[in-house]
Formats: structure tokens, C-alpha cells, sequence
């Protein structure tokens, strides 16, 4: 089996935007656009999925890399597959609140995932709980899409490689099947960060209005702003290869234990003279930044927050999947929080009117219990 899921390359080529490649990983059939080199974070995931193989086998989940369902990078999606996610988000911000009871902002059932984020900060961004409440985050989005908006795809993933010149990617172009284009000519003086200088301010790059191109250059945010240090700072692709495949690869491979990862994912404490002190956590949101995805509470008002956050669920699982043994269930933050790793295990998050509570160990490994049975490829 897992000699099986060494990769191949097959002769055919597609038609359709450009030329697509197939690759075979056993049984499992992965189209990847022909335009876009594999990084070395995507030839990491390739000599990662023999690993995973043999964890799953060893453990005896039901859940394989042939059932699991593939979440793709924007890219690696057909026009019309983008068209379709597009339209279900739209679907999502046409549809009745559940929450507008307690959030009055909430207008939509797009809304309720923003209210959740607002109102569930401290659970959220828990240390012990960042990485598994975001990935149970991200599935309930992606079952909401599919269950409520008629999505017949999975959350795409945003490769941060093929991205660094955003105003050019097809994710950040402006087009039909895009998330938007640069705002309108605007001054403005970046983004401020609590960092000594010259760390402090993320320059502008252009841009700096209201987002006029897209399929939601119409979207109006109802909820927000609510964080003080980005106040009155607009959206703005920037190109500042802070989020690119090196720090992304030695983001996995460099820091084996998980609060070493946790602070580096994040950028903390601060190093000076550290070329990358942001982190990987930051560099993505301000690839956008601005009201709201640069605000600490209200990003996921922003639809490009579910592309970031699934990218870093992907970091996350390849750095676990490296050695599922001791780090599939390894939580940060147990020695700050005076926690066991048992009692950590126990901790429910509580998603609201988005997804039932479930606990952490429901939810570190997204292949071997559930509600999980996904991959990233």
C-alpha cells in the first residue's frame, strides 16, 4: 500500500484554462494546473502522503487517502468549479441569520460565522485551542456551503507561493472567479503591527479603497470593525513574500516541537533582526488586510480568511503527519495554561450557531476520527 502511493505522472493532458497535469496517487486522482511548478512544500506533501498511508493503515481509520474527500488550491480548480464555490459563499450571505438574536449585526447566514469568531475569541484563539477550533471552523463553513447552498465541491486552500504577486493571481485578479482586485487609489500609511520599528508597519502597496472589481465588490460588512490597532485601514493585496514556500516549509520542518511551532506560526516573541517576524499566521491576513480582514475579530468577514486559515490547517497537518505518533495529538500552550495533555483532550469548543460542541481530541486529526475525513492535495 505504500509503495502504491509513490507519485506518478501521466501522459495525458487536459483541456480547459491551461493545460492540467494528472497525477496519480494510487487509486487517488489529483488534477493540478500545468502552469504552477510543484514548491517545496508541495514536494513535501507528496513524500508526506506514503506516511500518512502506513499511520492510517497502522491505526486501522476508516477513513483512507482514496475516501477522503480532497480540498484543492484555488488554482488547481477548474473555472467553473470556482464559479460554483463563488456562488455558494453568495448563497451563504443571502441566506437567514441564526444568530441575529444576540448579534443584531448579524443579517445573514455568512454573518453567523463572523458572530461566532467576534463572540468566541477566547475560545477560538485559546492557545490549546487555535489550530483544532479553526480546522473544526473551516469544516462547518465547508458543510454549510455544501448542506445549506447546494456546493458540491470542498474549501479550496490558498498556496501562498503562487500568490506572491497577488494583484496577478487568479485569486486576487479581479475577475468573475476570483475573491477580488486591489482597492481604489487611496493614501494610506500601512498596516500597523505591535512591533518595535521598523517592524511596526507593513508599507502600502497601492490600493487602499473600496474593492471595485470581483464577484463581491458589492458586499457590504455588517459586522465590525471591532479591533483598535488596524482602525480606518483599508484592504490592499500586497506582494511582500513574507508568506512564501520557504517560511512555509521551515515552519514544518525546523520546529518539531509543537509550542516552538505554535510561536513561530504566530511570530512570537519577537526577534530582532528576524527577516520574517510576523509569522506565517499574520503574513497570510495581510496579504488582504483592511475592514475587515485585517480586523483581529472580524476577519472572516473577509471570504478570502476560509482560503488562508484552510492553507495553515494544511501547514498544520503536514508538520503533524511528519510524526502523527507524537504530534497528532500534541496541544500547545499545556505548560502556560498549567493543563494535562488529557485534560486539554476534554476542552470543548463551542462553534454556536455554526456546528455543534465537540472536544479537542474530536479534532487534532482530520483522518482518523470524527467528523473528519479530509486531505489537502
Amino acid at each position: 500500500m505504500r509503495s502504491a502511493l509513490a507519485l506518478v505522472l501521466a501522459a495525458s493532458l487536459l483541456g480547459g484554462e491551461a493545460s492540467s497535469i494528472k497525477k496519480r496517487f494510487s487509486t487517488l486522482d489529483v488534477w493540478r494546473h500545468g502552469d504552477y511548478e510543484r514548491d517545496i512544500v508541495d514536494q513535501l506533501s507528496d513524500e508526506t502522503f506514503p506516511k500518512i498511508a502506513e499511520w492510517v493503515e497502522k491505526t486501522g481509520s476508516t477513513c483512507t487517502l482514496e475516501n477522503a474527500v480532497q480540498r484543492k488550491e484555488w488554482t488547481d480548480l477548474t473555472i467553473d468549479e470556482r464559479a460554483d464555490y463563488i456562488q455558494a459563499v453568495q448563497c451563504l450571505m443571502k441566506l437567514p441569520p441564526k444568530s441575529q438574536d444576540q448579534v443584531p449585526g448579524s443579517l445573514n447566514r455568512y454573518d453567523d460565522f463572523v458572530a461566532t469568531h467576534v463572540t468566541g475569541i477566547p475560545v477560538l484563539h485559546a492557545p490549546t485551542n487555535l489550530f483544532a477550533s479553526h480546522r473544526y471552523y473551516i469544516w462547518a463553513y465547508e458543510l454549510a456551503l455544501r448542506e445549506e447552498c447546494g456546493y458540491k465541491g470542498y474549501q479550496p486552500y490558498m498556496n501562498y507561493e503562487r500568490h506572491q504577486d497577488p494583484i496577478t493571481s487568479p485569486l486576487f485578479n479581479g475577475n468573475a472567479t476570483s475573491m477580488g482586485g486591489n482597492g481604489a487609489a487611496a493614501e494610506y500609511p500601512g498596516v500597523v503591527m505591535p512591533y518595535p520599528r521598523p517592524y511596526n508597519v507593513i508599507p502600502a502597496a497601492g490600493g487602499g479603497g473600496c474593492v471595485t472589481e470581483g464577484p463581491f465588490s458589492d458586499m457590504v460588512v455588517s459586522i465590525g470593525p471591532l479591533g483598535t490597532v488596524l482602525r480606518d485601514i483599508p484592504r490592499n493585496p500586497r506582494a511582500d513574500g513574507l508568506a512564501s514556500a520557504n517560511h512555509s516549509y521551515s515552519l514544518i520542518m525546523d520546529y518539531p516541537d509543537v509550542d516552538a511551532f505554535y510561536n513561530r506560526y504566530l511570530g512570537q516573541p519577537f526577534l530582532r533582526g528576524d527577516e520574517f517576524p510576523w509569522g506565517l499566521h499574520s503574513a497570510g491576513h495581510y496579504i488582504t488586510g483592511g475592514d475587515p480582514g485585517g480586523d483581529f475579530y472580524a476577519s472572516p468577514g473577509d471570504p478570502t480568511f476560509w482560503m488562508h486559515h484552510a492553507a495553515l490547517d494544511r501547514l498544520w497537518w503536514l508538520w503533524q503527519m511528519q510524526d502523527p505518533e507524537n504530534r497528532l495529538q500534541a496541544i500547545p500552550g499545556i505548560t502556560s495554561s498549567r493543563m494535562t495533555n488529557e485534560d486539554a483532550q476534554k476542552t470543548m469548543v463551542d462553534l454556536k450557531w455554526t456546528a455543534e460542541p465537540r472536544s479537542l481530541g474530536d479534532l487534532n486529526d482530520q483522518m482518523g476520527s470524527a467528523p473528519f475525513c479530509y486531505i489537502y492535495v
